[in-house]
């Protein structure tokens, strides 16, 4: 599925690279893990090579995608129960998180973006909401050759040319 050297983007933590792929023994079982480093978490993982699906490891979406979540990033609305039930804006943003999909995660930062205008985003919500835009900001980084201000300065540039289009419903 992936080789050393593949650019990845592992849910939750960012993207990362395959840095190898080595067979291990652990609790007496032999399997194959991409060894892969994140450097926005400082982290190196163990994934098997056989869970790298359902784990939602993918490849860095190409440039044209982008150019097309960027150009419909506000697009959509937002499911109100985000602004009333916290446990549920939770549970449905960490399963979107956790899928790896470019765009459940822009869903993220567009619906936690409106809340936060509404001044209803707590602290899990901005927990949420910072995961999700660096994760996305480190993918732009990569995809589209940028250094981490310039792609950070895009996404707020997207986010504030269409804030004054976004009708909020009224939250009762």
């Amino acid at each position: 599925m992936f080789q050393v050297g593949d650019q990845i983007v592992y849910p939750m933590h960012g993207v990362g690279t395959i840095e190898a792929i080595e067979e291990k023994e652990i609790l007496g079982k032999k399997r194959i893990y991409y060894i892969v480093n994140v450097p926005q978490t400082r982290m190196q993982m163990m994934i098997p090579q056989d869970k790298a699906e359902s784990f939602g490891i993918r490849k860095l979406v190409e440039s044209s995608i982008f150019e097309e979540i960027l150009e419909n990033f506000n697009e959509g609305i937002t499911d109100p129960l985000l602004y009333k039930n916290q446990k549920y804006c939770t549970d449905l943003n960490t399963k979107k998180m956790r899928s790896g999909d470019i765009f459940k995660g822009t869903e993220i930062i567009r619906d936690l973006t409106r809340k936060n205008l509404l001044g209803k985003l707590g602290k899990e919500d901005s927990k949420m909401l910072e995961g999700a835009r660096n994760i996305f900001i480190s993918e732009l980084m990569q995809v589209r050759c940028m250094t981490k201000e310039k792609a950070t300065d895009l996404l707020d540039s997207v986010l504030a040319a269409n804030v004054l289009d976004v009708e909020f419903q009224e939250v009762k």
